[in-house]
């Protein structure tokens, strides 16, 4: 039995780009565009709440389907670089909708990229923003410590 979720999405990034003026018609109030990379035929966005990836379709391009992928939605993601054979990276995104592929050619910084990931994954841990802030992890770890002592007794098994 396959234990991999469905790829439901696969985009393939070029290059660096500027960001359209038209994403900011679709951004969020406090939604910031962070960089944009050249798609096959359009653009995706990184946003500090989301992804957007533009698909332009039919001849004239001008029907377009887009993407939105929520930060708050990825629950795991991994990063390969590129070899000296393979010029290519890849981001993989593993959320609640299913697998994504992006496949990054040579010139998008694959590094750079997961840095952007992480942040919005995690928020800004240094100024508290972070899913589970700090005092959170502290109550958390403080109650399984209080359990732990329960179910021992309060005795120390490593302790003689």
């Amino acid at each position: 039995m396959e234990n991999e979720m469905a790829c439901v999405a696969s985009w393939t990034f070029f290059r660096e780009v500027k960001i359209p003026a038209e994403i900011y018609d679709v951004l969020a109030p406090g939604e910031v565009p962070q960089i944009a990379f050249k798609t096959v035929r359009d653009v995706a966005v990184f946003t500090n709440r989301r992804l957007i990836v533009r698909d332009s379709q039919g001849i004239t391009g001008k029907k377009v389907e887009q993407y939105s992928l929520p930060w708050d939605a990825v629950d795991m993601w991994s990063s390969e670089n590129a070899g000296h054979l393979d010029l290519d990276s890849e981001i993989q995104l593993w959320t609640r909708a299913g697998n994504i592929t992006i496949e990054l050619k040579r010139g998008a910084d694959v590094r750079a990229i997961d840095r952007i990931i992480a942040t919005q994954v995690f928020g800004d841990i240094s100024h508290g923003s972070a899913r589970a802030s700090s005092s959170d992890v502290s109550q958390a770890q403080a109650q399984t410590q209080q359990e732990s002592r329960g179910k021992l007794g309060g005795m120390n098994p490593f302790k003689r």
